[in-house]
């Protein structure tokens, strides 16, 4: 059977090489989308295959609206710098802002042709043909695909215009990876700075609340290890703060204009947290799509926060306690060892010491992160600590809701004193924030606290579970209040109360009120 040609020989070989050019940058696109891995090979292509003698692909900065090279062929590191235009500006400029291709037989005879890189000026430029054409997503120009090669009158520029316009086509989805990746990380990198100065403020010691004699020591090891690279193991229950004095320890050091990353080791399975941590390679496992840096990369230079770290796998604690001990590690799927510069603080409300005992924490870990411990004792150990909680609390959550609250009632504060807080600092936060939002009357009392501090071991009288005793509860609220206005006066209370002065001795008598405690 013999084949038959449907055009010259001329014809043959254009089509070859077209289809030989397509099908090459199609196999760089099926191994990569990384618009870092593939677009030096694709323009390679287009020399080799095209006779290009230059060729660029140009990105739009979409914040600052420059065009700018993001990688070429027969350019220098400098001219690829000098490369930068403003949509409009130039024939690469033109093209990102009509969005439709552009064709120079004689870039000398253009002159809206600029040649920004400097890469024609010693060359004979009547001889230069330059075609760019538009790289988009959707409606959108993203950059541009732009091609030098030698005039010649039997080329055929419609040809080439085709041609280009099919790869900037084949290369968008790469570019608009590219892209999104970048802003992205522009994103992150603003937002981390934004957070970083609020949270310099915020977590200041200073501003963390308490001057019971605990907090104080807690206050004073700060200071003395804060300046230092030393690890840091913060001890206590659940709800102390352990997170705010990790903060305070970052923002007062010498990294505090580094990054600060957390993580809460007991939130995640083993699988994805050393993922977290240490990263992947691309094909790591089934999902890993690309390459992604750990939280130990993205916190280098400054403090990684490693919370409720008793819950970590003895798998991952062994590879936590080399980077540790040797400040390296390798990403999951890679050979490379990575080196990192990070501090180290690790906070747990665990038993460390029995876990090892049980088999289930390692000692030689648990002597690296207990180089400098630090214990916040629970609340019902800070008795002093928990009024000025509830002021801080009460004020933060009175501007955020656009309440006034002027103060909290006596027989409110005897609750607060008298219960034993097991949730410590996050669950009287949490009761305050709760009393704020049902409060109506600007006075925080005590029936607008949660049901487990409403029973009688902290309110001294009997709830019966019925209309009654609530209203003995308000009754006995109200006049415990109107005597700490009044300082005692049974009188005056009285009259404050709209009632005669009979009746509120009688109720005194009744609810075992010793009005001696408001005379002072």
């Amino acid at each position: 059977m013999n084949n038959i040609s449907t055009g010259s020989e001329d014809e043959v070989n254009r089509e070859y090489k077209e289809l030989s050019l397509l099908y090459g940058i199609s196999q760089v696109l099926g191994r990569s989308m990384d618009l870092r891995e593939v677009v030096g090979p694709v323009l390679n292509a287009l020399a080799e295959k095209m006779g290009m003698t230059r060729g660029a692909l140009t990105l739009v900065n979409r914040k600052s609206g420059e065009i700018y090279i993001e990688a070429a062929h027969g350019l220098s590191a400098v001219q690829i710098k000098k490369g930068v235009y403003r949509i409009g500006e130039g024939v690469t400029g033109k093209v990102v802002k009509t969005g439709q291709p552009f064709v120079v037989p004689h870039i000398s005879e253009e002159p809206i042709f600029l040649d920004r890189t400097g890469a024609r000026k010693d060359l004979t430029k009547s001889d230069i043909s330059f075609i760019c054409v538009p790289i988009k997503i959707g409606v959108e120009v993203v950059g541009t695909l732009s091609a030098d090669r030698l005039f010649d009158e039997s080329i055929s520029f419609k040809e080439d215009v085709r041609i280009l316009s099919i790869i900037a086509s084949m290369v968008a989805q790469a570019v608009r990876l590219r892209q999104e990746t970048q802003e992205e990380r522009e994103m992150l990198i603003q937002e981390n700075l934004r957070l970083q100065g609020e949270l310099k403020e915020r977590f200041h010691p200073a501003n963390i609340i308490g001057k019971s004699k605990g907090m104080k020591k807690v206050y004073d090891l700060i200071a003395q290890v804060s300046k230092s690279n030393a690890t840091v193991l913060i001890r206590g229950a659940s709800g102390t703060g352990k997170e705010l004095v990790a903060n305070a320890i970052h923002y007062n050091s010498l990294r505090s204009n580094k990054p600060l990353v957390k993580v809460n080791c007991a939130a995640l399975p083993e699988t994805v947290l050393e993922s977290e941590l240490f990263g992947h390679e691309k094909g790591a496992f089934t999902g890993a799509t690309y390459e992604r840096k750990g939280r130990f990369e993205l916190a280098n230079g400054g403090t990684i926060f490693l919370d409720e770290v008793g819950d970590l796998s003895p798998m991952v604690q062994i590879r936590l306690l080399r980077v540790i001990q040797e400040r390296e590690f390798e990403r999951v799927g890679a050979t490379k060892t990575t080196k990192v510069d990070v501090r180290v603080i690790a906070a747990t409300n665990r038993n460390l010491e029995q876990l090892i005992e049980e088999g289930n924490f390692r000692e030689d870990l648990y002597y690296r992160l207990n180089v400098f411990p630090i214990y916040i004792p629970p609340l019902n150990e800070r008795k002093t600590d928990i009024l000025l909680l509830a002021d801080f609390f009460v004020e933060r959550y009175a501007r955020a809701n656009n309440k006034k609250i002027r103060r909290i009632c006596t027989h409110a504060i005897d609750m607060f004193m008298s219960y034993h807080w097991p949730g410590n600092v996050r669950e009287l936060e949490n009761c305050i924030e709760r009393a704020v939002l049902v409060s109506n009357e600007g006075v925080i009392y005590g029936y607008h606290l949660p049901p487990t501090l409403q029973s009688s071991a902290y309110t001294g009288t009997i709830s019966y579970g019925t209309l009654q005793g609530e209203i003995d509860n308000l009754e006995r609220d109200l006049i415990m209040d109107a005597l700490k206005t009044t300082r005692g006066n049974i009188s005056k209370a009285a009259k404050m109360l709209g009632t005669s002065e009979r009746i509120i001795g009688l109720r005194v008598n009744k609810y075992s009120i010793d009005t001696r405690r408001y005379s002072t």
